[in-house]
């Protein structure tokens, strides 16, 4: 990737300290809100697909605390189109993914010496966006350290999601058709 990372002798501007402080502040608030509704979050559901949207969004917003946005996905593409489903779950899962991000532009977080951080952020900052998108697309509950590594590497937001959303499209389109095939499976109409 083309970011170096600034040396240790630089001292960042009073505008960015404040802008790392806000956004660590931000993601936090973040995490605390959605789990002070997890037992609501499944209310959403009944608005569609701007209900799944935001399950999604909020589920992908909490930094590692599993929230049930893959279930739902799971599950509403036997009420809805799968291919809707997957479009809305994508675009909230790496609206979502911009809590991770702001952790990590933040700063270096509490996870710095985590040696699966430690991995994720060297293949990201070697590969760039092509390792994001394929984190992305895989399910598994690492990505918010995916969104800290490029923070952290100061990727610029755009090219996060860039990357980003693709990655989550797919990983929603095989969600959202395996609910789909294996519901109407199991409970015929």
């Amino acid at each position: 990737m083309d970011t170096p990372e600034p040396s240790p002798k630089e001292k960042p501007k009073w505008s960015t300290t404040l802008l790392r402080i806000l956004a660590l502040l931000a993601v936090i608030g973040i995490t605390v809100g959605v789990y002070l509704i997890r037992d609501r979050v499944q209310e959403f559901a009944h608005f569609g697909y701007p209900g799944i949207f935001l399950i999604v969004l909020i589920s992908y917003a909490t930094i590692l605390m599993p929230v049930p946005g893959m279930a739902v996905v799971f599950s509403m593409s036997g009420v809805f189109h799968p291919l809707g489903v997957a479009l809305v779950a994508a675009t909230g899962g790496a609206l979502g993914e911009i809590s991770g991000y702001l952790a990590g532009y933040s700063g270096r977080a509490i996870i710095e010496n985590w040696k699966r951080y430690e991995k994720i952020t060297a293949w990201v900052r070697k590969h760039g966006g092509p390792a994001i998108l394929l984190l992305a697309a895989l399910p598994h509950p690492f990505f918010d350290l995916v969104g800290v590594a490029a923070g952290v590497l100061k990727m610029p937001l755009w090219k996060f999601l860039l990357w980003c959303w693709p990655g989550q499209m797919i990983k929603m389109l095989y969600v959202a058709y395996a609910g789909y095939y294996s519901l109407n499976w199991l409970l015929p109409n």
